[in-house]
């Protein structure tokens, strides 16, 4: 564990807290080296990076990155300026490979460089955007008609007698959202696997500016339809934090609940879609999709939709429960839980099941912390780490929480997870119904400037909410999904796989394009 003195020492500057957060400003000539330092010698996890337009107060660029301290449940930003007419640094994906797509991300976003990075393709951007458009530049407006370019984005190819390049996508069969999808392949063994995705930008992060606090929650709870009140939760927190707000216990016990009921509704439609629809056991998809759509009616039922969305607003919840509407969560999930619990185990004696999930689309712990991976994907692959356990919020420091582990990594781990996670959010669920205090469930705030973070283990993984606030108004706002960590996974897990399993690598991380897509 690295001590706050020994942090200060390293970093040759201050270190400010505020809150769970620990903040450091070093020159951009440092702040490579530094942040190596600390991931490698020190073996911190790089969870974020992002860059900010401080022209108007400072005349620079900012990059910054965050560092999790689980020990201390505390937060590590370090931050370096960049001059405006020239803002670059060395690139850190050269040194922390979790950093890739950030730094892209940047360049396209900022137009901030990151030096030596080795793939400075496009990430944001397709063939039809002019070079040196920089849309989260506080001067580019958010309605810019742009004029339509043709540039060129390189796939990567393989060449060889008996080599053949199948494209998947973007648009697909069913109603998922557009990726693209390029295999090189000999004969059905999966070569490369290569994905481009950000086909649907909608521009979230731009909206967001200039947006009260309040106004910006219906946009942050749509950033990902299935993850609506962990998103919520997330950015709610950043918020409140900077209020220095004091929420409600009973406001606390409500919010954990309804992200584990999120969590259950999502992790039921997930075992029957890998196992159903990745494999054909159509036994598994009709019951466990009829099996979640209970739970979508619940969140109906309390909260008047059915995506658990509403619920978790600024200072609290929205609307008290009643006793009744406690007792139908809790026999409605128990029931969900017991019936789905049942048939996964009457799945997994299927040893045609099993062959097709064993062995398939494997993640090993190097890989997934080499990228910063997040969530299920990399617990089922041995990372220890789960934001309820590690940086706790809500009331999760008051509940009975065990975080399960797999070690192989394969899509059968994934699929197993998924049933250890639901019984641990029954255990978590129950604890709630049975310690849930009585009072009031919202407070009033006076929101006050400055930035924050938000952190929150949604059934994806943790998603990583940065606010800057500033005369009442929103300036900066990065809501980031576990997605966007998680998709670059999929060069890693499939090659070696035959091109039928790929819909199974793929179902087994079920990951967010809206998300990832801001």
């Amino acid at each position: 564990m690295i001590t706050h003195e020994a942090l200060s020492a390293l970093l040759g500057s201050d270190v400010h807290v505020q809150g769970n957060e620990l903040r450091a400003s070093v020159k951009k000539e440092r702040f490579t080296a530094l942040m190596t330092e600390l991931v490698q010698a020190q073996g911190l996890s790089l969870s974020l990076v992002f860059g900010t337009d401080d022209r108007k107060s400072t005349k620079t660029f900012g990059v910054h990155a965050v560092l999790a301290l689980p020990e201390t449940h505390e937060w590590l930003t370090i931050s370096a300026e960049l001059p405006e007419a020239d803002p670059r640094y060395e690139s850190l994906t050269k040194t922390v490979m979790a950093a890739h797509w950030y730094e892209r991300f940047m360049m396209d976003q900022f137009g901030i460089v990151a030096e030596g990075h080795p793939d400075n393709r496009r990430l944001v951007h397709h063939e039809n955007v002019p070079e040196a458009t920089f849309p989260l530049r506080k001067d580019f407006a958010w309605d810019t008609k742009m004029d339509h370019a043709e540039m060129p984005y390189p796939m990567h190819h393989v060449e060889g007698e008996g080599i053949y390049e199948i494209p998947v996508g973007p648009i697909h069969a069913g109603i998922i959202e557009p990726g693209h999808f390029r295999f090189n392949v000999a004969g059905e063994r999966i070569i490369t696997l290569e994905g481009k995705l950000f086909f649907t930008h909608k521009g979230v992060e731009k909206l967001l500016e200039d947006k009260t606090p309040e106004e910006a929650l219906p946009l942050i709870e749509r950033v990902s339809g299935d993850a609506s009140a962990s998103h919520a939760l997330a950015y709610c927190q950043a918020v409140e934090t900077l209020a220095e707000a004091s929420i409600p216990e009973r406001a606390q016990y409500l919010r954990a609940l309804y992200t584990e009921l999120e969590r259950m509704t999502m992790h039921i439609h997930d075992l029957a879609n890998m196992g159903g629809m990745g494999t054909g056991y159509t036994l598994l998809a009709a019951q466990g999709f009829r099996i979640k759509e209970r739970l979508m009616r619940l969140s109906d039922r309390v909260l008047g939709n059915r995506f658990w969305r509403g619920g978790i607003v600024l200072g609290g919840i929205k609307k008290d429960l009643t006793e009744e509407q406690l007792n139908d969560v809790l026999k409605t999930a128990k029931e969900a839980y017991e019936e789905m619990t049942e048939i996964v185990e009457f799945a997994l004696h299927s040893s045609g099941l099993r062959e097709r999930l064993e062995t398939t689309g494997v993640l090993t712990k190097d890989v997934a912390i080499a990228y910063g991976g997040l969530g299920l994907p990399a617990r089922a692959s041995g990372v220890d780490y789960d934001v309820r356990r590690d940086h706790p919020y809500a009331i999760y420091n008051e509940l009975p929480l065990e975080i399960p582990l797999k070690r192989h990594g394969d899509v059968l781990s994934r699929f197993k997870m998924r049933i250890m996670e639901l019984h641990v959010t029954m255990d978590l669920i129950k604890a709630i119904m049975k310690q849930i205090p009585s009072g009031s469930v919202h407070s009033h705030m006076k929101i006050t400037d400055g930035s924050a973070l938000g952190a929150v283990e949604s059934w994806r993984g943790q998603i990583l909410t940065y606010v800057a606030i500033e005369n009442g108004k929103i300036t900066r706002c990065f809501p980031r999904d576990p997605s966007f960590c998680n998709w670059a996974l999929f060069g890693e897990i499939g090659p070696g796989n035959i091109v039928p399993d790929f819909p199974l690598c793929n179902k087994s991380l079920n990951l967010s394009y809206s998300g990832t897509d801001l």
